[in-house]
């Protein structure tokens, strides 16, 4: 559990760091991995921030999540959900050799999807949020291990 404290907290760091320069891609990449579900975190009317493990979920993991990265600001993101599938403009877009970091609004700045992956360690945390503009907003972060 601390792992994933540590992690988060690290996430939400080079999150912060990255708003400064909201596009940041310094590789040309191409890259697809498989991703097993470790948990996920929900936060909505019945939970406050309530994990489950991956045993627990009916949920399937990701057998097709792929990353294109082109400088100076191209990032597609294909396999984790729709929404980012379909997306080609982010908000955030940060792609070194440790890292890829994405976040994506709908056009009413209401929902979003952010994502972090550690190329080395294959960890990958998928947040999704909902109702961003109430105060009952819901959060689904997904924690994964992708080869």
């Amino acid at each position: 559990m601390t792992k994933y404290s540590i992690y988060i907290f690290l996430s939400l760091f080079i999150f912060n760091l990255s708003l400064a320069k909201n596009i940041d891609i310094q590789e040309d990449i191409e890259i697809g991995y498989v991703c097993e579900l470790e948990k996920k975190i929900l936060k909505n009317s019945e939970y406050n921030y309530k994990t489950f493990l991956a045993k627990d979920l009916n949920e399937k993991n990701l057998d097709q999540f792929k990353i294109d990265a082109k400088q100076p600001e191209k990032l597609s993101i294909n396999g984790l959900s729709v929404f980012l599938s379909e997306n080609t403009k982010f908000d955030v877009k940060v792609v070194n050799k440790d890292i890829v970091l994405f976040k994506a609004f709908d056009n009413d700045k209401n929902y979003s999807e952010s994502g972090i992956i550690n190329r080395k360690s294959g960890e990958l945390v998928h947040e999704i949020t909902k109702d961003l503009k109430s105060e009952n907003f819901e959060k689904d972060i997904s924690f994964y291990v992708c080869s």
